[in-house]
């Protein structure tokens, strides 16, 4: 989503840290590209201005420590500002008032509200441990309640039975009683939108919320709109009063400018973000992340959450065991490429790493894209188990069969053959060591840089244990991740030799077994 504004900022800042003294010029000619950056990204104009006088001010005034370049102050102030332009601090869903909770979801036609609706839904019942009851009050959409009922069946969530004819406030208040005699804490409203803001629409809005008497109020936008989404959230937080902002579609290509106008207009907190089309593709929305990622410092407690979610510890603790040993077998690679797949693909994790954002470019450069996981598994896939585990079994005729079995051809076979030794030898060198695995070897490094001692799973590295961890102790992370230096765009991974920038002496081929290490994490909490 934010890939545009990262290059275009990132770029600009670094020619401003490489600088021993900064003039005002300097800045002012800084500030003039960041103006440009944001308004190329769908900011809205007022957001851009005040921004960049804020900076301006602050950038001018500013006293310079000897420790610190003034390039490197300049880039601080940008970052603190576009915290404070996202929200300050993360805000979840407020569910501090007497049960049932009332969920009010509305939003334009084709927002994602129903989506949405069940998102949370699964979110709060599975994290939560809530009862939550869903309803749709949408009479006008063809089958919009048997949607939500369906998606209610799919997360297993309750939904409220449907009574043909009866109007939206009828039904909310239905759903208000229902929730109380059936004992749920949050009920979901999910309301009719229109493929355009009229007065209709906003007196049904108005009714719904004097009937239903809602704890919040909840805007569903999709990031993808643009300039329009700073009138429609202005236009409904002044006829309905709104009390937080969700956006959909955050894993498009759209620009983000509306995340940061909407916010920015509203003064509302954008309490979650969509990212995919799955039930669990919901997150919390924390304005430091963003900012984070926006200027290219990497994400490490958001990568450190979800290497929690999407590793299974047991398969983790047998594959360390495994690597120990020195064993790494084909279905060992396979594993690992699936797990790769599971926490976003190359791109993805080197998104969230601090220094390495402007590796996925060059990744995509040499062919190194998330396809080719898919590729590489369909070839071990289309393998015989004897194959698997012993790769040396593999002569022209095998190969031949395998290709033809994968629609891919020997030369990829080959590469992969080639992985998997370079792979199992890196394996067997670290389990000799005792370190279990590559990326437990990184995240390991980075632990002992920020002075976290403990070992991982009893297998050395100094990782704490996720299982045990809560978001404040994440957040403390990330700050002790900065005050080392790791959130320097450039400023290179722990354990990999402190290459600025990424990973050159690895190797192109080499690079997929970065993987090496995700199943090397035990001490993660059970998957569910």
């Amino acid at each position: 989503m934010f890939e545009n504004l990262q290059d275009r900022l990132g770029s600009i800042l670094n020619g401003l840290t490489g600088r021993g003294a900064l003039s005002e010029a300097d800045v002012s000619a800084a500030l003039r590209e960041v103006r440009r950056a944001l308004l190329e990204a769908d900011v809205a104009l007022d957001v851009v201005r005040s921004f960049t006088d804020r900076v301006r001010e602050k950038a001018v005034g500013a006293e310079i420590l000897k420790s610190i370049k003034p390039g490197q102050m300049v880039v601080k102030i940008v970052h603190d500002e576009l915290i404070e332009m996202l929200g300050g601090e993360g805000v979840g869903i407020d569910l501090h008032a007497p049960a049932p909770v009332v969920v009010m979801m509305v939003g334009l036609q084709g927002s994602g509200k129903t989506t949405t609706s069940a998102k949370i839904a699964h979110r709060l019942s599975t994290r939560e441990k809530k009862k939550v009851l869903m309803a749709s009050l949408d009479t006008r959409r063809p089958a919009a309640q048997e949607q939500l009922r369906q998606l209610g069946a799919q997360a297993n969530i309750d939904t409220l039975p449907i009574i043909s004819g009866q109007s939206p406030t009828d039904i909310a208040a239905r759903a208000v009683q229902a929730a109380k005699l059936g004992g749920h804490d949050v009920v979901i409203l999910d309301t009719a939108g229109r493929t355009h803001i009229d007065e209709p629409l906003m007196v049904e809005m108005a009714e719904i919320k004097k009937r239903s008497n809602p704890h919040e109020i909840l805007l569903v936008a999709d990031s993808l709109t643009g300039q329009d989404a700073v009138n429609l959230a202005r236009s409904f937080d002044e006829r309905v009063g709104i009390t937080g902002l969700v956006l959909t579609r955050m894993d498009g290509d759209g620009r983000g400018g509306a995340a940061i106008s909407m916010r920015a207009v509203t003064g509302k907190p954008i309490k979650l973000i969509g990212v995919g089309e799955k039930m669990s593709e919901l997150e919390e929305f924390h304005p430091r992340r963003i900012a984070d990622r926006i200027l290219g410092m990497g994400d490490i407690v958001s990568l450190v959450e979800r290497a929690s979610e999407n590793i299974d510890a047991e398969k983790a603790a047998a594959m360390a065991a495994k690597m120990a040993k020195g064993k790494f077998d084909l279905d060992d690679l396979a594993d690992q490429l699936r797990q790769m797949q599971k926490m976003g693909g190359m791109g993805g994790i080197m998104g969230m790493m601090p220094g390495m954002a402007g590796m996925k470019d060059k990744m995509a450069a040499a062919g190194l894209d998330d396809k080719l996981f898919g590729r590489q598994i369909a070839i071990i896939q289309s393998m015989t188990k004897a194959e698997r585990t012993n790769p040396d079994l593999l002569k022209h005729s095998r190969k031949k069969r395998i290709a033809a079995g994968s629609g891919t051809d020997a030369a990829a076979i080959n590469k992969l053959l080639k992985m998997h030794r370079q792979m199992a030898d890196m394996m067997k060198m670290m389990g000799g060591k005792g370190k279990g695995g590559m990326m437990k070897q990184m995240m390991g490094g980075l632990a002992g840089k920020m002075g976290l001692g403990g070992g991982m799973g009893g297998m050395g590295g100094g990782m704490p244990d996720l299982s045990n961890i809560d978001p404040r102790q994440l957040e403390a992370l990330q700050k002790q991740a900065e005050a080392a230096g790791l959130g320097k765009p450039g400023g290179g991974m722990p354990g990999l030799g402190g290459m600025p920038g990424g990973l050159s002496g690895l190797g192109g081929a080499k690079l997929p077994g970065l993987g090496g290490g995700f199943p090397g994490l035990p001490g993660l909490p059970k998957k569910k």
